[in-house]
């Protein structure tokens, strides 16, 4: 007789709810994790509203934080009883995609279903949780490849402290990363929710000397300069594309990073970029793009667009927390309300609806 467990499941468009479900068995290279906190995404309220497409009935969630509750027999490294996070993106390592550097696109675990190609690329497919596979929002998770997806938390630290490392943080320094930001830069970072800010935050650390942060939101612009931003610009009260051209003498930015995906912030971090500079973006879309012929420059501007998936794995989560434990950064302030399980239809709601000064929520099985 199976064990149940609570879960929150997508049912259809405009509807997420808590029902039981079996708890997972447990093979060889998997874990199962008691979940402590989790929290909901921007990418899932994406999912809520239909406008990402994943089975009925699964469970939704990418982000654990919680304790070994069972380990695979071919696990080794770890203890039951541990406390760990594991990434949000969880791919095999052995796999072709991981091993040429792009391990985020790994679908290699489909090629027996014939779901994927024979050497396992498949963009987003290292996005397991509450993607292909049932994910966080749920008393239990089983994690696949967990020797190399598990990462032990440092003593100290609590789970709000780390519970951004497993998404938005390694999502948004991604951006900073793909952004190409050199010593002294100037960078404009476009929208300021949780993915903004922590590329706002990421910024900073890679020795960005300018960062100017972009939103509608006083309360949100209000902590980005807490997190990294030299400048606020509110694009209710001014021409942002503009302003920052002014601020840049006419230049334009080094790199800008766009963190909501739309047509609208896509098109005005190409028009605030210098020739030769980096557009990265973050944001998911769910439409078509278009690029304006004179800001590309007709092409020959020397531009460079850079995409991302949040990378995963223990040594991406072990760099995430060692910042958090060294005290360089402190996203625990992002947590802005806590909710029980069984109360997470309400927190959607406020999540989806941006009540409440909300930025992240902590979802307590």
């Amino acid at each position: 007789m199976s064990i149940m467990m609570k879960a929150a499941v997508f049912i259809e468009p405009g509807r997420i709810e808590v029902v039981s479900k079996p708890m997972p068995d447990v093979g060889p290279n998997d874990a199962l994790l008691r979940i402590t906190t989790t929290t909901i995404c921007g990418t899932d309220v994406h999912i809520l509203k239909g406008e990402y497409p994943v089975a009925k009935g699964l469970t939704i969630g990418h982000e654990p934080v919680g304790v070994i509750e069972k380990l695979g027999s071919a696990v080794r490294g770890y203890k039951e009883g541990q406390r760990v996070i594991a990434g949000a993106i969880c791919p095999d390592f052995n796999s072709y995609a991981a091993q040429d550097g792009v391990a985020s696109q790994d679908g290699s675990y489909l090629i027996a279903s014939g779901r994927c190609a024979c050497h396992g690329y498949k963009a987003t497919a290292g996005w397991r949780f509450g993607n292909l596979i049932d994910g966080t929002q749920a008393e239990y998770v089983l994690v696949p490849d967990a020797q190399g997806n598990l990462a032990p938390i440092p003593d100290g630290l609590t789970d709000e402290q780390v519970l951004m490392c497993p998404d938005i943080m390694s999502t948004g320094f991604k951006g900073a990363e793909n952004a190409n930001i050199r010593i002294g830069d100037t960078v404009v970072v476009f929208a300021q929710g949780p993915i903004g800010l922590c590329a706002t935050a990421g910024a900073r650390l890679l020795g960005a000397s300018t960062i100017i942060a972009v939103d509608g939101n006083d309360h949100r612009l209000g902590i980005s300069k807490k997190l990294g931003a030299d400048i606020t610009l509110n694009f209710n009260t001014c021409d942002v594309v503009d302003e920052i051209m002014k601020l840049t003498g006419g230049r334009g930015a080094d790199s800008s990073i766009e963190a909501l995906g739309t047509q609208a912030t896509f098109e005005s971090a190409l028009r605030v970029l210098k020739p030769g500079g980096t557009l990265s973006s973050l944001g998911v879309y769910s439409s078509d793009l278009k690029i304006p012929m004179a800001s590309f420059a007709a092409g020959l501007g020397d531009h460079k667009i850079n995409t991302a998936l949040c990378p995963g794995g223990k040594e991406r989560m072990r760099r995430l927390m060692n910042i958090v434990a060294s005290g360089r950064l402190d996203l625990g302030v992002m947590v802005t309300h806590t909710y029980a399980l069984d109360d997470i239809v309400a927190a959607y709601d406020l999540f989806a609806n941006q009540r409440d000064g909300v930025l992240k929520i902590a979802i307590k099985p």
